[in-house]
């Protein structure tokens, strides 16, 4: 059966690089017989804040009003807006989720991150009695495919900025493996804006090669949850280990293993 790609899209000019990063995602995965569907954030008008206009009829508690709380019964009972049921169908549909965007103060775009809060609705994409255990998404990859504007020596463990790893560690643990995707390795454009010519289109081309396997790829790996306690949420004393870390977040200072 033929997959089901979801690239949700955040840069504003449909000549720049990530537009042309997107648009080779679109033609390969095409060619591979795939269906690919965008979310053209910019292009839609999309709506960034999380308000009660994303609720349709009354509210459980105007007064004191919880966004959290309040979307997710507007999700049980069909009441949130239309932007977001339609996204919604779009990610459930999805097979592979691409996020295609530059990185905005070592994060994503504002609007990016409005598509995060508002279409990942409590219920529907998490559960706060089960964090990391919601098994919606448990069949989907998603991966962050991003351009930076700074080089990559200053993105590793000696450079200014700090490992990328790291900065990463909040949106591939913290939302998307939260939500219970298996997550793909990023595939992260240094500094674009700054390279030759020749050096832009190698990024690309280095894109487009992968793209030929990347639904087969092997996904990043994230402590398992029955590693631990189910009471304070911290790792059992039998899975500390003394050689090696468990992830970026958990990494006891020890070294991390691969595919962490």
């Amino acid at each position: 059966m033929a997959k089901k790609v979801l690239i949700v899209y955040a840069h504003q000019s449909s000549r720049s690089f990530n537009a042309a990063a997107k648009n080779i995602a679109v033609e390969v995965l095409t060619a591979q017989g795939c269906t690919v569907e965008v979310s053209d954030l910019y292009a839609m008008g999309f709506k960034a804040t999380a308000t009660a206009e994303d609720i349709k009829g009354d509210l459980k508690d105007a007064e004191n009003f919880s966004y959290l709380e309040e979307s997710k019964l507007a999700w049980e009972q069909g009441r949130l807006s239309d932007d977001i049921t339609k996204e919604q169908s779009k990610l459930t549909e999805a097979d592979l989720v691409i996020f295609q965007f530059p990185m905005y103060w070592f994060s994503v775009p504002g609007i990016l991150k409005g598509w995060f809060d508002r279409v990942l609705t409590n219920g529907f994409a998490f559960s706060q009695k089960k964090p990391y255990g919601l098994e919606t998404f448990k069949d989907k990859k998603a991966m962050l495919s991003f351009t930076t504007g700074s080089p990559e020596s200053m993105f590793c463990t000696i450079g200014i900025n700090g490992d990328i790893n790291v900065t990463l560690w909040p949106l591939q643990n913290g939302i998307l493996h939260y939500c219970g995707f298996q997550v793909l390795p990023p595939e992260v454009f240094w500094a674009p804006a700054l390279a030759a010519a020749k050096d832009r289109k190698k990024m690309l081309e280095s894109w487009r090669t992968r793209l030929q396997d990347l639904l087969k790829e092997e996904p990043l790996s994230f402590t398992p949850l029955d590693w631990f306690d189910k009471e304070t949420f911290q790792l059992k004393p039998e899975h500390i280990s003394e050689e090696f870390g468990l992830s970026v977040g958990i990494h006891l200072s020890n070294p991390l293993p691969s595919q962490s």
